[in-house]
């Protein structure tokens, strides 16, 4: 979370706001309003949340994996086909759905919501800000908004939390099963952080359009209503800034994605051996 943090918070003002010109504006702009505390606005909701959904997903994961080949097999360690490590990261993706929509929407407000750093220079008294961190947020969506305001978006994540997990999972057995020599059972240690990597940047090159869509139906506050679903925010997007709104962030997300998962899956490969349980 800490190394990738600042450049998600990047992608969602990118993928939220139109004055920015590029990356390097964001990076600077932010940088001279907010300083560095700028980048990790929110941070705390993704802290608090990170091992406990990661845990779900993976176990999601590896557990579905297990119960489809014994279905189908007759045996948990038999050998999936492709169609069943699909089928067992979607159903990851949607164990995540449910856990991470209200930390999702209270990282996201925070990320665009705009608070001066005190050492910048203003001519006028700064205004507080609404929300004072991730809990707080919390609290006040669900005071106005109501149990639905922190399931804001939750459609766009569930679809690209489950086509990037099916995608995610698919890429990572793929690359390790081609990269593995003949005659060894287990990737080694390259061969996991490759993969691991790779994986990632093909998941979120592939749901960066869904990203979009979610940062900005997230960002929609209970006094705005600018977007009734799904598809009017996608048709209000596209019609107002063109089919390339959907890629914005795309190359901040790819960037991303391949140090933070080959970290992720050498972890993840590490303690499954560690416990015996691969």
């Amino acid at each position: 979370t800490a190394v990738g943090y600042p450049l998600d918070t990047v992608k969602v003002r990118i993928q939220t706001e139109k004055h920015y010109n590029g990356i390097w504006h964001c990076i600077q702009e932010t940088y001279r309003t907010e300083k560095v505390w700028g980048f990790y606005k929110g941070m705390t909701a993704s802290v608090l949340t990170v091992s406990m959904i990661s845990s779900v997903s993976f176990g999601t994961y590896r557990n579905s994996l297990c119960t489809i080949c014994k279905l189908r097999y007759g045996a948990a360690d038999a050998k999936p086909s492709k169609l069943d490590v699909s089928l067992a990261g979607g159903a990851a993706g949607v164990a995540r759905v449910v856990l991470t929509n209200p930390s999702e929407v209270a990282k996201v407000r925070m990320q665009t919501q705009r608070n001066p750093h005190p050492s910048v220079a203003s001519p006028q008294p700064v205004s507080k800000p609404k929300y004072r961190g991730s809990l707080h947020c919390l609290k006040v969506i669900a005071k106005e908004e109501g149990f639905r305001g922190l399931y804001k978006g939750c459609s766009a994540l569930f679809c690209r939390d489950c086509s990037s997990s099916a995608v995610y999972f698919l890429t990572y057995s793929t690359l390790c099963d081609w990269l593995t020599p003949t005659g060894k059972n287990k990737p080694g240690f390259l061969v996991v952080l490759l993969s691991g990597g790779f994986a990632g940047v093909v998941a979120w090159g592939l749901v960066t359009p869904m990203d979009v869509i979610k940062s900005r139906m997230q960002i929609d506050e209970s006094d705005q209503h600018k977007y009734k679903g799904l598809i009017h925010c996608t048709r209000e997007s596209v019609r107002k800034e063109g089919a390339k709104v959907l890629f914005k962030g795309l190359s901040l997300n790819c960037i991303r994605a391949f140090p933070v998962n080959m970290v992720v899956f050498v972890t993840y490969e590490a303690v499954l051996r560690f416990t015996d349980c691969y």
